[in-house]
C-alpha cells in the first residue's frame, strides 16, 4: 500500500506568531515524538527528554504570563498546540495539559512573591508538575477528600493519599488540595509541594489499558511539612481554585481528544486509499466513504466547540458550561472515531502493526479523566436547570 502523509489541519489562528508557533509544534512532533511513539508506548517508557525539549522551546507555559517565562498565548492557540502534540502521542499531549493544570493555581491565585519565586522554573526551567485532587475514596465527589493539612506554627503538615495522579512519582512539584478545616468544599486549601519533600512517596504506577508511557500512581503524604508561603490562596479557598483549574483543564482534555481522533482519521484515510480489494481502493466503496465523511465531520464539530469555549475564556466571559460540553462531546467523538478507524482497517486495525488500536485504547481514558462524562452532563444540566433539589 502506498504511503499517504497526513495533511496538516487547516487552522484558524489569530496571528502570524500563532501560525509560526503551530508550525514549530508540528516540526517537533514529527521529528522528536512520532518516530518513537509506538515503541515507547509499548515499552511503557516516559519521554522525559521530550518534556525538557518542550520546556526549552517555551511550549510548557504557552497560556501563562511572559513576565514569568510563559508564552502569553490565548487559550485558542494553546489548545491547538496541545491538539498537535496529542495527535503525535497522547502521553505528551495529556502530559502538557496536566502540567498546565498544575501551574494554574499558582499562576492565577498565588501572590506576586510566590509567582516570581516559582513560576519561571515551572514554565521554562525543565520542571514537570502534577495535580493532586482525587483520592481512593473521592473521585467524582472531590469535595469529600480526606487528605489533611494541619497547621504547625508557620508550617503545614500534610497527611493522606492521592490517587490517579498523572506524573505521580516523577513530578518535580505537586499542586495539592488538602482539608485544612471542616467538612465540605469550604474546608479545603491548596498547597504547592516540592517533589522531593520528605515524607512524599509514590506507589507503583497503575497497569492501564492505554497510555502505558504516562505514569499514573497513588501519591502518599506521610507528615509532609511545607511552609505557609507554599499555601496558594486563602485558607478554605482550595476547592474554588480546583474548580477553576478544572474548567480550563477540561478544555485541554477536549483538545487532546480531537488530536487523537484526527490521528485516527489520518491513519484510516491512508489505509482506505491504499488498500485494494475487488480491483480498486476500498475508499471507493460507499460504506467506507460515508464512515470517513462522518469521522471528519465529527472532528470538525468537536474542534469548533472547544475553540468556541476557549474564545469565551480568552474574552474573560464565563465558560464553565461550554468547557463541560466540549469535554463531553470531544471525548465521545474520540471514542467513536477511533473505534471506526479500527473497523476501516479491519483485521489489521486489531493488530499492533498499525496505531489505531492504540488510539482506541487511549481514547477511552479521555471519557473518564478530569470529570467523567456523566459528571460533565451533571455540570451542563445545572447550568440549564439549576441545582438538583435535595
Amino acid at each position: 500500500m502506498p504511503d499517504r502523509a497526513p495533511q496538516p489541519v487547516d487552522r484558524q489562528l489569530p496571528t502570524d506568531e500563532a501560525r509560526e508557533l503551530i508550525s514549530l509544534v508540528r516540526d517537533i512532533a514529527q521529528r522528536e515524538i512520532v518516530p518513537q511513539a509506538a515503541e515507547q508506548e509499548d515499552a511503557g517508557h516516559f519521554p522525559r527528554d521530550v518534556f525538557r525539549l518542550l520546556s526549552e522551546s517555551g511550549l510548557l507555559g504557552l497560556p501563562y504570563d511572559s513576565e514569568y517565562g510563559g508564552g502569553d498565548q490565548p487559550y485558542e492557540v494553546y489548545l491547538q498546540a496541545l491538539e498537535e502534540l496529542a495527535a503525535a502521542r497522547l502521553t505528551i499531549g495529556l502530559g502538557v495539559s496536566v502540567h498546565s493544570l498544575a501551574c494554574h493555581a499558582l499562576a492565577n491565585y498565588g501572590t506576586k512573591e510566590q509567582q516570581a519565586e516559582h513560576l519561571p522554573a515551572m514554565l521554562t526551567g525543565g520542571l514537570l508538575g502534577a495535580y493532586c485532587l482525587s483520592e481512593p475514596s473521592s473521585g467524582s465527589d472531590a469535595a469529600s477528600l480526606r487528605t489533611k493539612a494541619v497547621r504547625d506554627g508557620d508550617h503545614w503538615v500534610i497527611t493522606g493519599t492521592k490517587a490517579w495522579i498523572t506524573h505521580g512519582g516523577i513530578a518535580d512539584f505537586y499542586t495539592v488540595l488538602a482539608r485544612s478545616g471542616g467538612e465540605g468544599a469550604r474546608g479545603i486549601t491548596a498547597f504547592l509541594v516540592p517533589g522531593d519533600a520528605e515524607g512524599l512517596s509514590a506507589a507503583a504506577p497503575e497497569k492501564k489499558m492505554g497510555m502505558k508511557g504516562s505514569p499514573t500512581a497513588q501519591v502518599h503524604f506521610d507528615g509532609v511539612r511545607v511552609s505557609d508561603d507554599r499555601r496558594i490562596g486563602e485558607e478554605g479557598q482550595g476547592f474554588a481554585i480546583a474548580l477553576s483549574a478544572l474548567d480550563s483543564g477540561r478544555l485541554g482534555i477536549a483538545a487532546c481528544a480531537i488530536g487523537v481522533a484526527q490521528a485516527a482519521l489520518d491513519e484510516a484515510l491512508a489505509y482506505a486509499t491504499g488498500r485494494q480489494q475487488f480491483g480498486r481502493p476500498i475508499s471507493d466503496f460507499q460504506g467506507l466513504r460515508f464512515m470517513l465523511a462522518d469521522m471528519a465531520t465529527q472532528i470538525e464539530a468537536g474542534r469548533a466547540l472547544y475553540l468556541a469555549a476557549a474564545r469565551l475564556r480568552d474574552a474573560g466571559r464565563p465558560f464553565s458550561k461550554q468547557a463541560a460540553m466540549a469535554k463531553l462531546l470531544c471525548t465521545d467523538i474520540a471514542m467513536k472515531v477511533t473505534t471506526d478507524a479500527v473497523q476501516v482497517l479491519g483485521g489489521y486495525g486489531y493488530t499492533a502493526d498499525f496505531p489505531v488500536e492504540r488510539y482506541m485504547r487511549e481514547a477511552k481514558v479521555l471519557q473518564i479523566v478530569e470529570g467523567t462524562n456523566q459528571i460533565q452532563r451533571m455540570v451542563i444540566a445545572r447550568h440549564l436547570a439549576g441545582p438538583e433539589s435535595r
